[in-house]
């Protein structure tokens, strides 16, 4: 019996734990064009919770555009526990996570069909929007972040795109949040 997908969102970043960001910057630039980078250092965001509890550990974030996905590096230096240290020891990186945008009609519904399949919510914050990350590693090796679409968030998706198509692939690869 073939069931309808969880995921109703399409799929609008892919993000990777890199060991430097300003190394994993360069490295996506010059190897595949992406970029500007809009960078956020020391990033915890609001009602941050790691695994059911208050958590404080914060991570610097990348974020560039190539084509039509956005890329989201994340480098973390504390050693507290987070979903990135889950997958990925000091000195590490991979693909870490890919992200939809669930407009908030269907928030509440979108979240339990994930944690209703037995994806447990690994992580979740509020910043423009909520956001929740659901383990699914045991079946897809990663997670998925399902980000609240509201007008902010949408915002910002939109002016990385600008960002990306107005760049000449070298001038200012990042530029501050």
């Amino acid at each position: 019996m073939i069931t309808a997908p969880l995921l109703r969102h399409r799929i609008v970043q892919h993000a990777f734990v890199v060991p430097d960001l300003e190394a994993g910057i360069e490295q996506w630039r010059s190897t595949l064009g992406a970029g500007p980078f809009v960078v956020m250092r020391d990033f915890v965001g609001n009602e941050l919770m790691y695994r059911g509890a208050p958590s404080t550990t914060p991570v610097d974030y990348a974020f560039g555009q190539s084509g039509d996905i956005q890329v989201q590096l994340i480098a973390q230096s504390d050693p507290g526990e987070s979903i990135y240290r889950d997958m990925y020891a000091a000195g590490e990186g991979g693909f870490h996570h890919v992200c939809a945008l669930v407009p908030m009609d269907d928030w509440d519904g979108q979240v339990a069909a994930f944690t209703d399949a037995g994806y447990a919510i690994a992580a979740s914050l509020m910043t423009s929007a909520p956001a929740v990350y659901l383990d699914c590693r045991r079946d897809l090796g990663i997670f998925v972040e399902l980000y609240g679409q509201t007008e902010r968030s949408m915002g910002f998706f939109a002016h990385l795109r600008d960002l990306h198509d107005s760049w000449d692939g070298v001038t200012d690869p990042v530029r501050a949040r």
